[in-house]
């Protein structure tokens, strides 16, 4: 290994070790299971905590940052040893925190790791954290209760997320139970639709604009490879038929829907002014295909309520009054933070701005 690589593997490991203590800070667990080989294990054996994987790690990640009141970690540079595409090093911490059950303290730790080049660059293989010395009295300090960030313009809920916002995305669904892939526009979509839903299957379509300018719901409710649900709803009398509408609605093989949003920690969250369409998407359809636009992206539930009020619901309203005559109206709202069925559910997430 020459010196001038040398010098950039250890300035990338470096930015490994420094964008591992942000992504703690901010808690942000997708990110931080990223910087992780997909094998890569988080031993805190004072705790205990073995984590082995990204999924692992995403979810403790969740669990114990769930607790915190707050948390500070700063961290010193430690050594490093290169040998080719492996390194091993140590990285010195100084920490405060509290959780919300009133524990707190302070301490100093060691990690002691071992990384990996990999296509993504340098990961964590392996990281171990020692405490060096713990001390458990009150903290004096408390964390003082800022100005909340600014919040989301109307121009950022149009704009797409970046590569590496809608891996991490990807990866908090997968953590989540939802098969996540990327792909690059709706067209992509609309081809891989025809490999995830079998010919012939009952297929219901959402009221989405994302299906109908991709063209998905044209070849769903048109194109005759598949039982439509919607064209047999339109045919029934609603004064007569209002049972088996509701059950058509309710339990088809497949619904087809986007999402007023998906945040930054893998939920969904759709919306709906008469509910009708809901129940398939909350789990009485056998399996769902959501597909999301680059520019739904939240980083949390509270910014997506805004993105559903401020900018999805005037665009809808605007279509449903030049569509049917009134208003639209956030009556029903569906949050899907996990899908508890593995295979059910699958999200794809476009690299382009498609729909609302």
């Amino acid at each position: 290994m020459n010196d001038f690589q040398a010098i950039a593997d250890r300035v990338e490991i470096e930015a490994l070790r420094a964008e591992f203590t942000d992504a703690v800070m901010m808690r942000d667990r997708p990110r931080l299971a990223s910087l992780f080989t997909p094998d890569g294990v988080l031993r805190m054996p004072d705790i205990p905590v073995e984590q082995i994987g990204r999924e692992e790690i995403l979810a403790g990640g969740e669990r114990l940052q769930s607790q915190w009141d707050f948390f500070v970690q700063n961290t010193h540079p430690g050594t490093i040893r290169l040998d080719g595409d492996t390194a091993t090093g140590r990285a010195y911490l100084h920490e405060l925190a509290r959780t919300l059950d009133g524990r707190e303290g302070l301490n100093y730790a060691v990690y002691h790791d071992r990384y990996r080049r990999t296509e993504e660059g340098w990961r964590f293989a392996e990281r171990v954290y020692e405490v060096r010395y713990l001390d458990t009295s009150p903290l004096t300090g408390t964390a003082p209760r800022a100005a909340a960030a600014p919040a989301p313009t109307a121009a950022s809920f149009t704009e797409p997320a970046s590569a590496g916002r809608l891996e991490r995305v990807a990866a908090a669904l997968r953590a989540n139970g939802f098969a996540a892939e990327i792909l690059d526009d709706a067209a992509a979509a609309r081809a891989r639709i025809k490999d995830l839903i079998p010919e012939g299957a009952g297929v219901l379509t959402g009221a989405s604009e994302t299906l109908r300018l991709s063209g998905i719901d044209e070849d769903i409710n048109a194109g005759g490879r598949y039982d439509a649900v919607k064209p047999r709803l339109l045919a029934i009398d609603r004064a007569t038929g209002a049972d088996e509408f509701r059950r058509l609605l309710a339990s088809p093989d497949y619904v087809v829907n986007s999402v007023a949003a998906v945040t930054e920690s893998g939920s969904l969250v759709l919306a709906s002014g008469s509910g009708s369409q809901l129940p398939a998407n909350a789990g009485g359809a056998a399996h769902a295909v959501w597909i999301v636009g680059a520019q739904k992206v939240v980083p949390d539930l509270s910014t997506a309520l805004r993105r559903l009020e401020e900018h999805v619901l005037p665009l809808e309203n605007a279509r449903a009054q030049e569509v049917y005559g009134r208003p639209s109206a956030v009556n029903r709202l569906l949050v899907l933070n996990a899908e508890p069925h593995p295979g059910r559910g699958t999200v794809l997430l476009l690299r382009e701005a498609v729909g609302y």
